[in-house]
């Protein structure tokens, strides 16, 4: 049920203020402590288009660009945000987030053996592949018809939109996690299509300050240790 959810209009993303990018690199890291302090709107704008947002109206093949590379340009994989009020679909080129079902659902965007790290971080983004876009692809190469390389192709293609999330998420003082997910509930909340692949989670927020505090009892305590030692 999605009648009380109503579509988040996203912010035009701002690409002004950025970390260079060997420094990003370096800080790229997974946390699995994320706090529950929530992502302003333009911070999840940002994020999300950073992820797979539109960077160019003439792409490959005549069609709109996108921040992340798929195979011939098909842009199978779908990005959802598990938020704490409910799931939505982003639309880059709507540039908004479409309700698809109420209720807090962020902890079957992790793997059900996986523990319940990160179930209240701010949002969980869910890869789907709609494997249909192939066919609509703009170089019809075979591979697109072959269901192993289709396979080859969309996992690819999520690490790809999953890396440029971490990438900004080092850049923005934020922390991410990538990470598996509860496939087969998430497909009927979602209620996917039978072309349609649910396929992995990502945990993006704030680093939980327990973390931080431990690490620094942890850095004090072998400063000692090595104090002694000397």
């Amino acid at each position: 049920m999605v009648a009380r959810l109503q579509a988040i209009s996203l912010p035009k993303p701002t690409t002004g203020r950025a970390a260079p990018l060997l420094a990003t690199l370096k800080a790229r890291r997974t946390v699995r402590e994320i706090a529950d302090r929530k992502l302003t709107r333009q911070t999840l704008s940002n994020l999300l288009w950073a992820a797979c947002g539109v960077n160019r109206s003439n792409g490959p093949f005549g069609s709109r660009g996108i921040t992340a590379a798929s195979a011939s340009n098909s842009q199978e994989i779908v990005v959802y945000a598990a938020l704490e009020e409910g799931v939505f679909r982003y639309v880059p080129t709507a540039r908004n987030l479409v309700p698809v079902v109420e209720g807090d659902y962020r902890a079957l965007a992790i793997g059900a053996g996986q523990g319940g790290a990160g179930s209240n971080a701010p949002v969980r983004l869910i890869y789907v592949a709609d494997i249909d876009r192939f066919a609509t692809a703009g170089f019809q190469e075979p591979g697109l018809r072959d269901p192993e390389i289709q396979k080859a192709y969309y996992y690819v293609d999520t690490g790809l939109i999953a890396g440029n999330v971490y990438l900004f998420a080092a850049a923005q003082g934020l922390v991410a996690w990538f990470h598996n997910c509860n496939k087969g509930e998430l497909a009927k909340l979602l209620r996917l299509g039978r072309n349609e692949r649910v396929l992995f989670g990502q945990t993006v927020g704030y680093e939980a300050k327990e973390r931080k505090r431990g690490s620094r009892s942890r850095k004090t305590m072998h400063e000692a240790d090595d104090s002694r030692a000397r």
